[in-house]
Protein backbone atom coordinates (compact mmCIF):
# COMPACT_ATOMS: atom_id res chain seq x y z
CA UNK A 1 0.00 0.00 0.00
CA UNK A 2 2.71 2.59 0.78
CA UNK A 3 4.01 1.83 -2.71
CA UNK A 4 0.80 3.02 -4.17
CA UNK A 5 0.61 5.63 -2.44
CA UNK A 6 3.90 7.19 -3.10
CA UNK A 7 3.31 6.41 -7.13
CA UNK A 8 -0.19 8.81 -6.52
CA UNK A 9 1.69 11.43 -5.44
CA UNK A 10 3.80 11.85 -8.43
CA UNK A 11 1.76 13.45 -11.16
CA UNK A 12 2.52 16.86 -9.86
CA UNK A 13 6.19 16.59 -11.09
CA UNK A 14 4.81 16.77 -14.45
CA UNK A 15 1.91 19.55 -14.15
CA UNK A 16 1.99 22.35 -16.78
CA UNK A 17 2.59 20.29 -20.05
CA UNK A 18 5.80 18.45 -19.36
CA UNK A 19 4.57 16.00 -21.67
CA UNK A 20 2.77 18.07 -24.20
CA UNK A 21 3.91 16.97 -28.15
CA UNK A 22 7.27 19.38 -28.73
CA UNK A 23 6.56 18.70 -32.47
CA UNK A 24 4.52 19.79 -34.90
CA UNK A 25 2.42 22.33 -34.05
CA UNK A 26 -0.05 21.27 -30.85
CA UNK A 27 -2.74 21.99 -32.11
CA UNK A 28 -5.34 20.04 -34.31
CA UNK A 29 -2.23 17.87 -36.14
CA UNK A 30 -1.15 17.01 -32.74
CA UNK A 31 -4.01 14.55 -32.64
CA UNK A 32 -2.48 12.24 -34.99
CA UNK A 33 1.19 12.15 -33.43
CA UNK A 34 1.79 9.58 -30.75
CA UNK A 35 3.55 10.69 -27.20
CA UNK A 36 6.06 8.16 -26.19
CA UNK A 37 8.03 7.77 -22.84
CA UNK A 38 10.96 5.02 -22.83
CA UNK A 39 12.88 3.79 -19.86
CA UNK A 40 16.71 4.99 -20.51
CA UNK A 41 17.69 8.19 -21.82
CA UNK A 42 20.41 8.39 -24.88
CA UNK A 43 24.16 8.24 -23.60
CA UNK A 44 25.77 8.45 -26.56
CA UNK A 45 23.81 11.07 -28.56
CA UNK A 46 22.05 7.97 -30.12
CA UNK A 47 25.04 6.88 -31.55
CA UNK A 48 24.23 2.80 -33.05
CA UNK A 49 27.80 1.71 -31.65
CA UNK A 50 26.39 2.14 -27.82
CA UNK A 51 23.70 1.02 -26.20
CA UNK A 52 21.72 3.82 -27.81
CA UNK A 53 20.85 1.55 -30.72
CA UNK A 54 18.01 0.27 -28.69
CA UNK A 55 16.56 3.20 -28.91
CA UNK A 56 16.76 3.46 -32.23
CA UNK A 57 15.04 0.60 -33.04
CA UNK A 58 12.27 1.07 -30.05
CA UNK A 59 10.95 4.04 -32.03
CA UNK A 60 11.00 2.79 -35.43
CA UNK A 61 14.13 5.11 -37.00
CA UNK A 62 17.06 2.86 -37.86
CA UNK A 63 16.80 -1.11 -38.97
CA UNK A 64 18.37 -4.10 -39.26
CA UNK A 65 19.53 -6.62 -42.46
CA UNK A 66 17.51 -9.59 -40.45
CA UNK A 67 15.63 -9.22 -37.24
CA UNK A 68 14.29 -12.22 -35.07
CA UNK A 69 11.20 -14.50 -34.61
CA UNK A 70 10.59 -15.58 -31.01
CA UNK A 71 13.00 -18.38 -30.72
CA UNK A 72 15.40 -16.26 -32.25
CA UNK A 73 16.06 -17.46 -35.57
CA UNK A 74 16.91 -14.57 -38.12
CA UNK A 75 14.08 -13.54 -40.39
CA UNK A 76 14.15 -11.07 -43.30
CA UNK A 77 13.91 -7.35 -42.83
CA UNK A 78 16.52 -4.75 -44.90
CA UNK A 79 17.56 -7.82 -46.10
CA UNK A 80 14.62 -10.20 -48.05
CA UNK A 81 16.81 -13.47 -48.56
CA UNK A 82 20.20 -14.93 -48.05
CA UNK A 83 22.93 -18.16 -48.17
CA UNK A 84 25.90 -18.97 -47.24
CA UNK A 85 28.33 -19.53 -49.46
CA UNK A 86 31.16 -21.12 -47.54
CA UNK A 87 31.41 -21.31 -44.07
CA UNK A 88 32.66 -17.55 -43.67
CA UNK A 89 30.41 -16.27 -46.02
CA UNK A 90 27.59 -15.21 -46.77
CA UNK A 91 25.41 -13.55 -49.86
CA UNK A 92 22.23 -11.08 -49.02
CA UNK A 93 19.83 -10.03 -51.51
CA UNK A 94 18.38 -6.78 -50.53
CA UNK A 95 14.96 -5.46 -50.19
CA UNK A 96 13.56 -3.66 -52.95
CA UNK A 97 12.39 0.09 -53.11
CA UNK A 98 14.00 0.84 -49.29
CA UNK A 99 15.45 4.92 -49.28
CA UNK A 100 16.90 6.54 -46.24
CA UNK A 101 15.51 9.02 -44.47
CA UNK A 102 17.61 11.85 -46.52
CA UNK A 103 16.29 10.23 -49.99
CA UNK A 104 19.18 8.55 -50.93
CA UNK A 105 18.49 4.44 -52.12
CA UNK A 106 19.70 1.79 -49.96
CA UNK A 107 21.72 -0.01 -52.35
CA UNK A 108 24.74 -2.48 -51.94
CA UNK A 109 27.39 0.11 -51.46
CA UNK A 110 25.61 1.79 -48.69
CA UNK A 111 24.84 -1.15 -46.99
CA UNK A 112 28.52 -2.29 -47.28
CA UNK A 113 29.80 1.17 -45.91
CA UNK A 114 26.96 0.74 -43.52
CA UNK A 115 28.46 -2.52 -42.07
CA UNK A 116 32.50 -1.91 -42.54
CA UNK A 117 32.42 1.76 -40.34
CA UNK A 118 30.97 -0.74 -37.72
CA UNK A 119 33.39 -3.46 -38.20
CA UNK A 120 36.17 -0.78 -38.19
CA UNK A 121 35.01 0.80 -35.05
CA UNK A 122 37.30 1.86 -31.86
CA UNK A 123 36.04 0.70 -29.35
CA UNK A 124 34.60 -2.11 -31.52
CA UNK A 125 31.11 -3.11 -31.62
CA UNK A 126 30.39 -6.08 -29.10
CA UNK A 127 28.23 -8.11 -31.66
CA UNK A 128 31.65 -8.07 -34.41
CA UNK A 129 34.40 -8.67 -31.55
CA UNK A 130 37.08 -11.03 -32.83
CA UNK A 131 34.80 -11.90 -36.01
CA UNK A 132 37.25 -9.43 -38.51
CA UNK A 133 33.91 -8.74 -40.77
CA UNK A 134 34.49 -7.35 -44.07
CA UNK A 135 31.33 -6.22 -46.76
CA UNK A 136 31.32 -6.13 -50.12
CA UNK A 137 28.79 -4.85 -52.55
CA UNK A 138 28.38 -7.67 -55.41
CA UNK A 139 26.34 -5.69 -57.49
CA UNK A 140 23.04 -3.12 -56.58
CA UNK A 141 21.65 -5.82 -55.07
CA UNK A 142 24.01 -8.14 -53.20
CA UNK A 143 26.30 -7.66 -50.90
CA UNK A 144 28.42 -10.50 -49.12
CA UNK A 145 29.60 -10.76 -45.51
CA UNK A 146 32.66 -12.60 -44.92
CA UNK A 147 34.31 -13.31 -41.32
CA UNK A 148 37.87 -13.59 -40.99
CA UNK A 149 36.80 -17.38 -40.22
CA UNK A 150 34.20 -20.14 -40.13
CA UNK A 151 31.17 -18.59 -38.18
CA UNK A 152 28.03 -20.15 -38.15
CA UNK A 153 26.29 -16.96 -36.78
CA UNK A 154 26.98 -14.37 -39.38
CA UNK A 155 23.94 -13.76 -40.67
CA UNK A 156 22.84 -13.93 -36.65
CA UNK A 157 24.90 -11.08 -35.93
CA UNK A 158 23.25 -9.08 -39.05
CA UNK A 159 20.64 -8.47 -36.35
CA UNK A 160 21.91 -6.71 -33.83
CA UNK A 161 20.75 -3.19 -32.94
CA UNK A 162 24.82 -1.83 -33.14
CA UNK A 163 24.77 -3.29 -36.84
CA UNK A 164 21.39 -0.71 -38.10
CA UNK A 165 21.89 0.11 -41.62
CA UNK A 166 22.37 4.47 -41.87
CA UNK A 167 23.20 6.11 -44.73
CA UNK A 168 26.11 7.38 -45.65
CA UNK A 169 25.51 11.00 -44.73
CA UNK A 170 25.43 9.34 -41.35
CA UNK A 171 29.45 8.78 -41.20
CA UNK A 172 30.60 12.36 -41.48
CA UNK A 173 32.22 10.76 -38.28
CA UNK A 174 33.18 7.58 -38.59
CA UNK A 175 33.90 6.96 -34.61
CA UNK A 176 29.90 8.35 -34.08
CA UNK A 177 27.50 7.83 -36.41
CA UNK A 178 24.92 10.44 -36.69
CA UNK A 179 20.91 8.86 -37.11
CA UNK A 180 19.21 11.90 -37.37
CA UNK A 181 17.44 11.57 -40.64
CA UNK A 182 19.72 8.99 -41.93
CA UNK A 183 17.91 5.81 -41.33
CA UNK A 184 15.36 3.78 -42.86
CA UNK A 185 12.47 2.31 -40.34
CA UNK A 186 9.03 4.07 -40.35
CA UNK A 187 9.60 7.22 -38.92
CA UNK A 188 12.64 9.76 -39.28
CA UNK A 189 14.60 11.63 -36.32
CA UNK A 190 14.24 15.13 -37.16
CA UNK A 191 15.36 16.61 -33.77
CA UNK A 192 17.03 15.34 -30.26
CA UNK A 193 17.01 17.31 -27.11
CA UNK A 194 19.93 16.29 -25.62
CA UNK A 195 18.81 13.10 -22.70
CA UNK A 196 15.70 14.61 -22.62
CA UNK A 197 13.40 14.04 -25.60
CA UNK A 198 13.59 12.85 -29.46
CA UNK A 199 11.34 14.68 -32.25
CA UNK A 200 10.18 11.69 -35.28
CA UNK A 201 7.99 12.66 -38.25
CA UNK A 202 6.48 10.14 -40.20
CA UNK A 203 8.33 8.68 -42.95
CA UNK A 204 6.10 8.50 -45.97
CA UNK A 205 8.46 6.86 -48.38
CA UNK A 206 8.86 4.07 -45.87
CA UNK A 207 9.26 0.48 -47.08
CA UNK A 208 6.71 -0.96 -45.62
CA UNK A 209 3.36 1.84 -46.46
CA UNK A 210 3.08 4.83 -44.63
CA UNK A 211 3.30 4.99 -41.01
CA UNK A 212 -0.07 4.67 -38.77
CA UNK A 213 0.61 8.18 -36.44
CA UNK A 214 2.12 11.62 -38.28
CA UNK A 215 4.80 11.53 -35.78
CA UNK A 216 6.24 10.98 -32.53
CA UNK A 217 6.99 12.59 -29.48
CA UNK A 218 9.57 10.70 -27.49
CA UNK A 219 10.76 11.88 -23.85
CA UNK A 220 12.99 9.74 -21.84
CA UNK A 221 12.19 9.05 -18.35
CA UNK A 222 14.46 6.64 -16.04
CA UNK A 223 11.59 6.97 -13.26
CA UNK A 224 9.23 3.89 -13.96
CA UNK A 225 6.80 5.48 -11.75
CA UNK A 226 6.74 9.31 -13.38
CA UNK A 227 6.61 7.11 -16.68
CA UNK A 228 3.17 5.29 -14.98
CA UNK A 229 1.71 8.46 -14.07
CA UNK A 230 2.00 10.27 -16.53
CA UNK A 231 0.14 7.69 -18.91
CA UNK A 232 -2.44 7.73 -16.59
CA UNK A 233 -3.15 11.25 -16.28
CA UNK A 234 -3.27 11.33 -20.00
CA UNK A 235 -0.13 13.11 -21.09
CA UNK A 236 1.24 9.97 -22.52
CA UNK A 237 0.07 7.53 -25.22
CA UNK A 238 2.69 4.80 -25.20
CA UNK A 239 4.83 3.93 -21.90
CA UNK A 240 7.77 1.40 -21.91
CA UNK A 241 8.13 -0.50 -18.81
CA UNK A 242 5.26 -0.35 -16.17
CA UNK A 243 6.23 -2.01 -12.70
CA UNK A 244 4.46 -4.17 -11.44
CA UNK A 245 2.87 -2.14 -8.67
CA UNK A 246 1.74 0.58 -10.84
CA UNK A 247 -0.47 -2.48 -12.58
CA UNK A 248 -3.82 -1.35 -10.15
CA UNK A 249 -3.36 2.56 -10.42
CA UNK A 250 -4.70 2.67 -14.08
CA UNK A 251 -7.81 3.07 -15.03
CA UNK A 252 -10.39 1.49 -17.46
CA UNK A 253 -8.73 4.51 -19.72
CA UNK A 254 -5.71 2.50 -19.90
CA UNK A 255 -4.18 -0.93 -21.21
CA UNK A 256 -0.77 -3.28 -20.81
CA UNK A 257 1.07 -4.94 -23.69
CA UNK A 258 2.49 -7.67 -21.99
CA UNK A 259 5.42 -9.63 -23.76
CA UNK A 260 7.26 -12.84 -22.37
CA UNK A 261 10.86 -12.45 -22.58
CA UNK A 262 14.04 -14.65 -22.99
CA UNK A 263 15.04 -13.19 -19.71
CA UNK A 264 15.73 -15.16 -16.25
CA UNK A 265 15.76 -14.25 -13.35
CA UNK A 266 18.35 -17.01 -11.20
CA UNK A 267 19.86 -17.55 -7.99
CA UNK A 268 23.46 -18.34 -8.73
CA UNK A 269 25.62 -20.10 -6.19
CA UNK A 270 29.39 -19.40 -6.50
CA UNK A 271 30.81 -23.17 -7.07
CA UNK A 272 34.49 -21.84 -6.69
CA UNK A 273 34.75 -20.74 -3.15
CA UNK A 274 32.62 -20.70 0.14
CA UNK A 275 29.58 -22.22 1.12
CA UNK A 276 28.69 -23.71 -2.34
CA UNK A 277 32.11 -24.82 -3.55
CA UNK A 278 30.08 -28.05 -2.09
CA UNK A 279 27.79 -29.84 -4.68
CA UNK A 280 26.12 -31.18 -1.81
CA UNK A 281 25.00 -27.77 -0.31
CA UNK A 282 24.29 -26.44 -3.64
CA UNK A 283 21.60 -29.36 -3.84
CA UNK A 284 20.08 -28.64 -1.12
CA UNK A 285 19.63 -24.65 -2.12
CA UNK A 286 18.59 -25.81 -5.18
CA UNK A 287 15.62 -28.18 -2.96
CA UNK A 288 14.97 -24.98 -0.80
CA UNK A 289 14.02 -22.57 -3.75
CA UNK A 290 10.32 -22.24 -4.22
CA UNK A 291 9.84 -20.09 -7.36
CA UNK A 292 6.12 -20.06 -6.96
CA UNK A 293 6.41 -18.06 -4.02
CA UNK A 294 8.32 -15.40 -5.92
CA UNK A 295 6.27 -15.20 -8.98
CA UNK A 296 2.89 -15.22 -7.75
CA UNK A 297 3.98 -13.02 -4.30
CA UNK A 298 6.72 -10.88 -5.56
CA UNK A 299 5.40 -10.39 -9.20
CA UNK A 300 1.97 -11.04 -8.80
CA UNK A 301 1.73 -13.17 -11.39
CA UNK A 302 3.15 -11.11 -13.94
CA UNK A 303 6.08 -13.67 -14.66
CA UNK A 304 6.56 -16.84 -16.27
CA UNK A 305 7.56 -19.68 -13.76
CA UNK A 306 10.97 -20.76 -15.55
CA UNK A 307 11.43 -24.53 -16.48
CA UNK A 308 14.99 -23.97 -16.86
CA UNK A 309 17.03 -21.21 -18.51
CA UNK A 310 15.93 -20.37 -21.40
CA UNK A 311 12.12 -20.17 -22.61
CA UNK A 312 9.78 -22.44 -24.18
CA UNK A 313 10.17 -20.63 -27.10
CA UNK A 314 13.19 -20.14 -27.55
CA UNK A 315 14.06 -23.72 -27.25
CA UNK A 316 11.18 -24.53 -29.86
CA UNK A 317 10.68 -28.23 -30.79
CA UNK A 318 14.32 -29.90 -29.12
CA UNK A 319 13.10 -31.33 -25.71
CA UNK A 320 14.70 -30.69 -22.38
CA UNK A 321 16.80 -33.33 -20.35
CA UNK A 322 16.09 -33.75 -16.88
CA UNK A 323 18.87 -32.67 -14.91
CA UNK A 324 20.47 -34.78 -12.49
CA UNK A 325 21.59 -33.37 -8.82
CA UNK A 326 23.87 -34.74 -6.30
CA UNK A 327 22.16 -36.03 -2.83
CA UNK A 328 21.72 -32.74 -0.71
CA UNK A 329 23.46 -32.31 2.40
CA UNK A 330 23.26 -30.92 5.53
CA UNK A 331 23.59 -26.56 5.67
CA UNK A 332 23.38 -27.11 9.30
CA UNK A 333 23.34 -23.34 9.80
CA UNK A 334 25.94 -22.54 6.85
CA UNK A 335 26.68 -18.68 6.76
CA UNK A 336 25.89 -17.17 2.75
CA UNK A 337 26.02 -14.04 1.60
CA UNK A 338 23.27 -12.92 -0.64
CA UNK A 339 23.44 -10.37 -3.17
CA UNK A 340 21.07 -8.57 -5.61
CA UNK A 341 20.21 -5.09 -6.70
CA UNK A 342 17.46 -2.81 -6.57
CA UNK A 343 17.91 -1.37 -10.71
CA UNK A 344 14.84 -3.88 -11.05
CA UNK A 345 12.18 -2.81 -8.55
CA UNK A 346 11.40 -6.68 -7.56
CA UNK A 347 14.81 -8.07 -7.38
CA UNK A 348 15.23 -7.10 -3.82
CA UNK A 349 11.84 -8.32 -2.33
CA UNK A 350 12.34 -11.69 -4.36
CA UNK A 351 15.54 -11.85 -2.92
CA UNK A 352 14.30 -11.28 0.99
CA UNK A 353 11.95 -14.15 -0.16
CA UNK A 354 14.46 -16.78 -1.45
CA UNK A 355 16.53 -16.08 1.76
CA UNK A 356 13.74 -16.83 3.94
CA UNK A 357 13.41 -20.14 2.14
CA UNK A 358 16.83 -20.87 2.63
CA UNK A 359 16.91 -20.60 6.43
CA UNK A 360 14.07 -22.68 6.80
CA UNK A 361 16.06 -25.29 4.91
CA UNK A 362 18.71 -24.55 7.51
CA UNK A 363 21.29 -21.85 6.22
CA UNK A 364 21.90 -18.46 7.62
CA UNK A 365 21.52 -15.74 5.05
CA UNK A 366 22.62 -11.96 5.15
CA UNK A 367 21.07 -9.72 1.92
CA UNK A 368 23.12 -7.26 0.14
CA UNK A 369 21.57 -5.02 -1.79
CA UNK A 370 23.08 -2.31 -3.82
CA UNK A 371 22.69 -0.34 -7.40
CA UNK A 372 24.02 -2.97 -10.18
CA UNK A 373 26.75 -0.73 -11.16
CA UNK A 374 28.06 -0.59 -7.51
CA UNK A 375 28.08 -4.31 -7.32
CA UNK A 376 28.76 -5.19 -10.68
CA UNK A 377 32.90 -5.38 -9.65
CA UNK A 378 32.21 -7.87 -6.95
CA UNK A 379 30.30 -10.16 -8.82
CA UNK A 380 32.74 -10.68 -11.02
CA UNK A 381 34.72 -11.25 -8.72
CA UNK A 382 32.68 -13.46 -6.70
CA UNK A 383 32.70 -12.23 -3.99
CA UNK A 384 29.30 -13.27 -2.94
CA UNK A 385 28.04 -17.02 -1.86
CA UNK A 386 25.01 -16.58 -4.32
CA UNK A 387 23.30 -13.40 -6.79
CA UNK A 388 20.31 -13.20 -7.47
CA UNK A 389 19.98 -11.43 -11.12
CA UNK A 390 18.32 -11.23 -14.28
CA UNK A 391 19.79 -11.71 -17.75
CA UNK A 392 18.69 -12.08 -21.16
CA UNK A 393 19.51 -14.96 -22.54
CA UNK A 394 19.62 -14.84 -26.21
CA UNK A 395 21.91 -11.77 -26.48
CA UNK A 396 22.68 -9.71 -29.56
CA UNK A 397 22.78 -12.70 -31.73
CA UNK A 398 19.45 -14.48 -30.86
CA UNK A 399 21.34 -17.75 -29.93
CA UNK A 400 21.27 -19.65 -27.19
CA UNK A 401 24.61 -21.30 -27.41
CA UNK A 402 26.70 -17.66 -27.07
CA UNK A 403 24.76 -16.87 -23.81
CA UNK A 404 26.35 -20.78 -21.85
CA UNK A 405 29.52 -19.56 -23.68
CA UNK A 406 29.82 -16.11 -21.89
CA UNK A 407 28.12 -17.28 -18.45
CA UNK A 408 28.72 -20.64 -17.82
CA UNK A 409 32.43 -21.42 -19.13
CA UNK A 410 35.66 -21.40 -17.44
CA UNK A 411 36.98 -18.82 -19.12
CA UNK A 412 33.33 -17.26 -20.19
CA UNK A 413 33.08 -13.48 -19.33
CA UNK A 414 30.16 -13.25 -17.36
CA UNK A 415 30.23 -16.38 -15.61
CA UNK A 416 29.25 -15.15 -11.81
CA UNK A 417 28.16 -18.68 -10.49
CA UNK A 418 32.33 -19.09 -11.04
CA UNK A 419 31.44 -22.33 -12.92
CA UNK A 420 34.26 -24.72 -14.70
CA UNK A 421 33.44 -27.66 -15.90
CA UNK A 422 35.06 -29.39 -18.64
CA UNK A 423 32.43 -31.62 -19.83
CA UNK A 424 30.56 -28.08 -20.25
CA UNK A 425 32.85 -26.33 -21.81
CA UNK A 426 33.35 -29.21 -24.09
CA UNK A 427 29.96 -29.01 -24.88
CA UNK A 428 29.34 -25.25 -25.57
CA UNK A 429 32.42 -25.87 -28.21
CA UNK A 430 30.85 -28.48 -29.86
CA UNK A 431 27.67 -26.63 -29.73
CA UNK A 432 29.13 -23.99 -31.86
CA UNK A 433 30.08 -25.37 -34.40
CA UNK A 434 26.91 -26.52 -35.13
CA UNK A 435 25.45 -24.41 -38.20
CA UNK A 436 21.93 -26.28 -38.42
CA UNK A 437 19.42 -24.03 -36.26
CA UNK A 438 18.06 -26.85 -34.73
CA UNK A 439 21.09 -29.08 -33.83
CA UNK A 440 21.59 -25.92 -32.24
CA UNK A 441 18.40 -25.38 -30.25
CA UNK A 442 18.75 -29.15 -29.27
CA UNK A 443 22.61 -29.31 -27.77
CA UNK A 444 21.53 -26.02 -25.74
CA UNK A 445 18.59 -28.05 -24.30
CA UNK A 446 21.35 -30.43 -23.31
CA UNK A 447 23.79 -27.96 -22.07
CA UNK A 448 20.83 -26.44 -19.90
CA UNK A 449 20.91 -29.81 -18.43
CA UNK A 450 24.23 -30.13 -17.75
CA UNK A 451 24.40 -26.50 -16.36
CA UNK A 452 21.68 -27.40 -13.80
CA UNK A 453 22.98 -30.66 -12.98
CA UNK A 454 25.85 -28.90 -11.16
CA UNK A 455 23.85 -26.98 -9.21
CA UNK A 456 25.26 -23.93 -9.51
CA UNK A 457 21.84 -21.99 -10.60
CA UNK A 458 18.67 -22.05 -10.25
CA UNK A 459 16.01 -20.77 -12.55
CA UNK A 460 13.47 -18.78 -10.59
CA UNK A 461 11.31 -17.18 -13.60
CA UNK A 462 10.89 -15.72 -16.93
CA UNK A 463 10.02 -12.06 -17.05
CA UNK A 464 7.52 -9.97 -18.58
CA UNK A 465 7.71 -6.90 -20.79
CA UNK A 466 4.62 -4.09 -19.82
CA UNK A 467 4.15 -1.42 -21.81
CA UNK A 468 1.19 0.61 -20.86
CA UNK A 469 -0.54 1.83 -23.55
CA UNK A 470 -3.82 4.82 -23.43
CA UNK A 471 -7.02 4.32 -24.74
CA UNK A 472 -7.54 3.69 -28.53
CA UNK A 473 -3.75 2.73 -29.19
CA UNK A 474 -3.60 0.09 -31.18
CA UNK A 475 -0.19 -1.64 -33.13
CA UNK A 476 2.38 -1.11 -30.36
CA UNK A 477 5.18 -3.87 -30.68
CA UNK A 478 4.73 -7.29 -29.16
CA UNK A 479 8.81 -7.90 -29.18
CA UNK A 480 10.37 -10.71 -27.00
CA UNK A 481 13.73 -8.86 -27.80
CA UNK A 482 12.26 -5.52 -26.44
CA UNK A 483 13.61 -3.86 -29.73
CA UNK A 484 10.55 -3.14 -31.05
CA UNK A 485 8.14 -0.64 -29.34
CA UNK A 486 6.56 1.41 -31.97
CA UNK A 487 6.32 0.42 -34.99
CA UNK A 488 4.52 1.29 -38.55
CA UNK A 489 1.22 0.18 -37.48
CA UNK A 490 1.14 1.82 -33.89
CA UNK A 491 -1.71 3.91 -33.83
CA UNK A 492 -3.31 7.18 -31.75
CA UNK A 493 -6.47 6.39 -31.89
CA UNK A 494 -7.78 9.97 -31.14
Amino acid sequence: MKRRTALLAVPALFAGGCFAPSGGDGGADAADRLRVALSFPPVAALSPYTDDALLLTRVGAAETLVTFDASGAAEPQLAESWEFTDDRTALLELRDGVVFHDGTPMDAEAVAGSLNAAAAADPGVRVLRDVGLVATAVDDDTVQVQAAQADPLLVQRLGAPSLVVLSPAAYADPAAPDPVGHGTGPYAITAVQGTQSATLDAADAYWGGPPAADGLDVRFVDDADARTSALRAGELDVVQGVPIAALPTLTDEQRVVTTSLPRVTALQLNTASGVFADPALRAAAVAAVDPGAVVDGVFEGQADTAPGLLTDDTLGSAARTAPVLPAAGDPAGAGIRLATYDDRPELPEAAAVLAEQLRAAGFTVEVVVQTYATLEPDLLAGAFDAVLGSRLTLLDTGDPVGYFGTDWTCEGGYNLARLCDPAVDAAVATAAGLTDPRERRQAAADIEAQVLSTGAVVPVLHEQSRTGVAAGVQGVGDDPFERQVVTVATSPGR
